[in-house]
């Protein structure tokens, strides 16, 4: 069974220790190829190293709601240009924690979004208590290949979006919030939607309260297979196609 972790945060100082190891056992696992996620300039340009070290581990480059203050729209145009880089992202609203203002959130993820566009770059979405302003800014610009990232919404914010033709990633959340997710795994189409660890974030049962691998996302498959009353297999094959074709991995792919 192979599957891919379509975000993870590997660069993070809690991988400091033991980094190569973890890449390692991840592909020795099952796992296909890892997208790792940049949340402004420091982490986007570590990304960036990371995929130019590692076969199969892919960069993405932008600036999260709690560093839209930090912003730089030439370091980010200059980020996208790496050939290592397959998404903008991750940008976004954060309005649980607010570690910048609203209005500034806004209009960075705005701009970002605009360049996305131009660049014709898959975007991933971060969105915590923000739903209605994400959707709203999302449907005024009309990215084609959007992807809300840890999805957290209700079953009818799920239907919403996936309407719009937009994807949904599952964390490890759902194994430990099975009822808030099982209307929208069971209906979410199979073409629309990815897994992910967010490592080191989110890990999945029996794993939680432990730093998180991107071979977990093993967990979440079994999760999801078990609600959709399919096999782990058929789960991992779907997801990976999935993030292939939306990524555009294909070509990169050893």
């Amino acid at each position: 069974m192979k599957f891919i972790d379509t975000h993870a945060h590997l660069q993070f100082d809690s991988y400091d220790k033991d980094r190569d190891e973890v890449v390692r056992q991840a592909f020795e696992k099952g796992i296909k190829a890892i997208i790792n996620v940049g949340i402004d300039e420091a982490t986007s340009k570590q990304a960036i190293d990371l995929a130019r070290k590692y076969k199969n581990l892919f960069a993405t480059a932008g600036w999260h709601p709690h560093d839209a203050t930090s912003y730089d729209e030439e370091k980010l145009i200059s980020l996208l240009e790496d050939n290592s880089v397959v998404a903008l992202g991750e940008i976004g609203l954060d309005y649980y924690r607010n570690l910048s203002p609203k209005d500034v959130q806004k209009r960075v993820f705005e701009e970002q979004l605009k360049i996305g566009i131009e660049k014709k770059l898959p975007i991933i979405v971060h969105d915590r208590n923000a739903h209605e302003d994400v959707f709203n800014i999302l449907k005024k610009h009309k990215p084609e290949r959007v992807v809300f990232h840890c999805f957290s919404g209700d079953y009818n914010f799920a239907r919403e979006v996936l309407q719009q033709g937009w994807f949904i990633s599952f964390t490890g959340s759902v194994t430990f919030d099975r009822g808030h997710y099982y209307g929208t795994i069971r209906d979410v189409p199979d073409d629309m939607y990815f897994v992910e660890t967010d490592a080191p974030f989110l890990t999945p049962y029996p794993y939680r309260g432990k730093r998180n691998r991107p071979e977990y996302v093993q967990y979440i498959i079994q999760h999801i297979a078990e609600i959709k009353g399919k096999s782990p297999n058929e789960i991992a094959r779907q997801t990976t196609e999935n993030a292939e074709i939306f990524f555009s991995l294909h070509k990169k792919l050893d």
